[in-house]
């Protein structure tokens, strides 16, 4: 029986990409329990609070939500529960080594979760906090360039700005 090389997206986070600048990502594996793979082939997670840090030089992720797997026992694992990240001792080293250079404002953010060959992933990212007018001016310039692809695709069609 062979995997699937492709991957499968359980969830994303739109959220950390609006609130932090991403300065490098990371791709890691996740240990997890029978029923929360169960769960996450459901797709029942969530990544809204969840982020990551060093713990006795591992990286843990911290509340990430996985709902309880319906048709689990008295083996259903905890839904927020801390989980372990797989990444290289090399990959460690230079995360924490930038997250201490970093002069302090720098995190770890999960921005998605998938399914790669039949492993669970996790994209991590090397994050810096927005202030709320660079929000804003993001906003700006999506909107902007929104517009003009607008009129673009217009002009190439060769539909005429509709007349106020």
């Amino acid at each position: 029986m062979s995997r699937d090389t492709e991957r499968k997206l359980v969830a994303s986070n739109k959220k950390a990409r609006h609130d932090y600048t991403i300065l490098k990502t990371y791709e890691a594996g996740i240990v997890l329990a029978g029923t929360e793979v169960k769960s996450l082939r459901e797709g029942r997670v969530s990544l809204v609070d969840a982020f990551a840090q060093e713990r006795d030089g591992e990286i843990m992720l911290y509340g990430l939500h996985i709902a309880e797997y319906g048709f689990g026992t008295w083996t259903n694992h905890q839904p927020r529960r801390t989980r372990k990240l797989l990444l290289h001792r090399v990959e460690i080293a230079r995360i924490l080594e930038k997250l201490r250079e970093g002069g302090g404002g720098l995190t770890l953010v999960p921005l998605s979760m998938y399914f790669a060959g039949g492993w669970a992933k996790v994209e991590l990212g090397l994050a810096r906090g927005k202030k709320s007018y660079d929000k804003r001016q993001a906003l700006a310039e999506r909107d902007a360039n929104r517009e003009i692809a607008r009129e673009l695709g217009r002009r190439l069609k060769g539909a005429r700005r509709p007349t106020r």
